[in-house]
């Protein structure tokens, strides 16, 4: 079986030529690569079609337009999860974010008797690679988490979606208060913001249980709709509209003010409403949307900002 597997990969790498961009991409063979040109190929090798920079029209098209064409300064704090921090508390308030443990800026610096039973250990400039959600710090392998927080310190998380913002942001870990809600795991509000109008909401669950995560998009009147990312189905129960829906859409339109699109994250716990991170590129840009359509529905949202030549 395995045999056979090999083989079937060795002949797509052979003969695709977007399968092998994606594989030899994956070993950073493209880094140097100017980011236009990276992103058209990767583009075409994950979508099938060319990239139109010229004349953009689908979500995923718009987002590699802002990429390499929306660039501004402050974006690169708005994705550092250290950082950020200053800025949520400027727009939204402090009450809103997770309480922070400690900051260091390599893990052999982090004095683990110090920390409490449970708590959460991650990167400041990256997505998921080194995270540690320790719940019984009893049972914790130390050297272990060090590894991993090491990696993750020396992932250079532009490289492979070439998210700009994350490009310059200075690396550190960061530990915060471990949270879980009232029926045990953490819900994800993730709104999408369209030119800062909370257009859509992304509800995601049962992240890190054995029936794996899923999936649902609503409207911002809590309208459930018929679109989903191929890599996880939706919820098999109804989920029902939270109290604090209005409160969670006030905050992402303050902090989408005048962004052609961003996506805030949000957790509900005892009714409170804690922000999670903002995004600029979901999947970097290179998700497909089942059924297709909403590929270009809500990219046509989307109102691209004037070049300077075009102003």
């Amino acid at each position: 079986m395995q045999a056979g597997k090999y083989i079937k990969a060795i002949k797509k790498y052979t003969f695709s030529s977007g399968y092998r961009f994606l594989v030899n991409s994956g070993y950073g063979k493209y880094n140097d690569m100017p980011d236009a040109e990276y992103l058209s190929r990767k583009f075409a090798a994950v979508f099938g079609r060319r990239l139109s920079l010229e004349a953009p029209k689908t979500f995923n098209e718009k987002l590699q337009w802002l990429k390499l064409y929306d660039r501004k300064p402050e974006y690169t704090v708005m994705v550092d999860k250290y950082k950020a921090r200053d800025y949520i508390s400027e727009k939204i308030g402090a009450g809103h974010l997770i309480p922070m443990l400690g900051v260091w800026n390599a893990p052999d610096e982090i004095d683990f008797d110090t920390l409490p039973d449970k708590f959460v250990l991650k990167c400041n400039h990256n997505s998921g690679l080194g995270m540690c959600i320790c719940k019984d710090k009893s049972a914790l392998n130390i050297k272990n988490v060090k590894k991993r927080l090491k990696q993750g310190l020396k992932q250079d998380y532009y490289l492979t979606g070439r998210e700009w913002p994350y490009k310059d942001v200075p690396r550190k870990i960061i530990a915060e208060q471990f949270m879980k809600s009232d029926a045990g795991g953490l819900t994800d509000y993730k709104v999408h913001c369209f030119n800062g109008e909370p257009k859509l909401i992304l509800v995601c669950k049962d992240r890190f249980t054995s029936t794996g995560l899923t999936e649902d998009f609503f409207t911002s009147s809590w309208e459930h709709l018929d679109i989903r990312r191929p890599t996880h189905p939706n919820s098999s129960a109804e989920i029902a509209k939270p109290e604090e829906l209005p409160e969670i859409l006030t905050l992402a339109k303050q902090l989408s003010e005048g962004i052609p699109f961003l996506r805030v994250d949000f957790y509900i716990i005892e009714h409170k409403v804690y922000f999670s991170e903002l995004t600029f590129y979901p999947a970097a840009g290179f998700e497909k949307f089942v059924p297709e359509r909403w590929d270009d529905i809500l990219g046509s949202w989307i109102e691209l900002p004037l070049l300077p030549a075009d102003k």
